[in-house]
């Protein structure tokens, strides 16, 4: 089954409201191994509504809409489905009793048009609306089926839960499903791709890519009677393809599989941070019990501080600037030393929007001084994105990340500069 999302509202159209309610139908559709081919956004308009309507039932089974069912007039939802299927509008009995008990019991005067979300399309079936006024509803239109939700996010979601989604697997037949979401930090989305390409091609196997600020989650999808066990065959060969580019699965984050693996070996880390200004450390301080293995962090933005409170040699500073390898690799090395951590950690760079010290926006150093070993230096050389204050706050985001895999790697003996080859050759073969 195709299912088309269309999600109504001028505050959406605009960009008054972000659309939070595509996104989360989206995702549980997904989840549920229900296919959503497209998702439309239309302003508060009767006839641009029924047109949208006809034109997705033309490509899908069924449509689910948000918004449009509430009071005022330009609730527009009901009226247009009314008319897409060429029938009249009438007033449950049920429904007005409804809401005029809610009205009383909440000592509030009823104003008029409230009684308009008692107003159905003739025909239709109402979807049950447990925390709300506005019912939802389902209307058979000659192309398919409508649900029409409303737009407050949790009452649409208690109807899609409770409802739709049990509906829609019904009547596709998808009881069985299975899923499971891979997660990957320094290596491009293309890499991973072609790295997975058998996989894809395994039967009844659905891949999706899923990249953010330097991380790529795959997500892996099975269907059919047997979805547990594809999936498991499917999970096995894509970690041996990706091999240690996979640091955790599910709800892991690089946080807590750092933590995991320092803790498992009873060690440390601090963190010298430059451009993320501290951004390092609340990474590392979100879980609870991560003083176990977090010694501590200094923020040295100043380069004077960076000599007086690190021990970066003077002249090295002078030379070179703050933006240099060798100062993250002396950065490293001592606040490893200085707080008597088991590993050290260290980023300078340029987060933009201007270069500084002859160094473009988006160069990188990160560091990993281990107990016994000289410092690693890592160069990401991050894109550039964006305009403005966009630059910045994507390069650090990607810093930590990068700081974070960095890290990893390094407690388990890996090659640090794995991520740093797989960028190059990409960007490489891309021109």
């Amino acid at each position: 089954m195709r299912i088309e999302l269309l999600t109504i509202g001028d505050e959406l159209l605009l960009g008054d409201t972000i659309n939070g309610n595509a996104a989360w139908m989206g995702q549980r559709l997904a989840e549920h191994g229900v296919e959503v081919t497209r998702s439309v956004v239309v302003g508060d308009e009767l006839d641009v509504i029924i047109e949208a309507v006809h034109e997705a039932l033309g490509r899908a089974e069924a449509v689910i809409t948000t918004g449009g069912l509430g009071p005022t007039y330009d609730d527009l939802t009901r009226d247009a489905l009314a008319k897409a299927a060429g029938v009249p509008l009438r007033r449950d009995p049920t429904l007005e009793k409804r809401l005029r008990d809610r009205v009383e019991a909440a000592r509030r005067p009823l104003a008029p048009m409230a009684l308009r979300m008692a107003d159905v399309p003739e025909g239709a079936s109402l979807l049950g609306n447990t925390v709300g006024s506005a019912p939802g509803l389902r209307v058979e239109l000659p192309g398919g089926v409508v649900y029409a939700l409303p737009g407050v996010p949790f009452e649409m979601r208690t109807i899609m839960t409770e409802v739709v989604i049990p509906e829609l697997i019904e009547d596709s037949g998808l009881h069985e499903v299975a899923r499971r979401t891979l997660r990957t930090a320094g290596v491009w989305e293309s890499v991973i791709a072609t790295s997975l390409a058998e996989v894809e091609a395994l039967d009844q196997i659905k891949l999706a890519y899923l990249p953010s600020s330097g991380e790529v989650k795959i997500r892996i999808t099975a269907t059919g009677p047997d979805a547990e066990q594809r999936l498991a065959a499917a999970e096995d060969r894509a970690r041996a393809l990706l091999g240690d580019a996979v640091y955790g699965a599910g709800d892991d984050t690089l946080d807590r599989a750092v933590h995991r693996l320092l803790a498992e070996r009873g060690r440390t880390v601090a963190v010298a941070e430059s451009l993320t200004g501290g951004l390092i450390g609340a990474e590392l301080t979100a879980m609870p019990g991560s003083s176990a293995t977090y010694a501590g962090g200094v923020v040295t933005y100043a380069t004077e501080l960076k000599h007086r409170l690190l021990g970066v040699p003077d002249d090295l500073l002078r030379e070179h600037g703050a933006v240099h390898p060798d100062v993250a690799a002396a950065m490293a090395a001592g606040v490893r030393d200085r707080l008597g951590a088991s590993y050290g950690l260290a980023v300078t760079g340029v987060a933009g929007p201007e270069s500084q010290d002859g160094r473009r926006v988006g160069t990188v150093y990160i560091s990993v001084a281990g107990p016994e070993d000289e410092p690693k230096v890592f160069n990401p050389r991050l894109p550039v994105p964006g305009v403005g204050g966009e630059i910045r706050g994507v390069i650090r985001r990607m810093t930590v990340v990068h700081a974070l895999e960095l890290l990893r790697r390094a407690i388990l003996g890996l090659d640090v500069e794995h991520a740093a080859r797989e960028a190059e050759e990409d960007r490489e073969e891309k021109g």
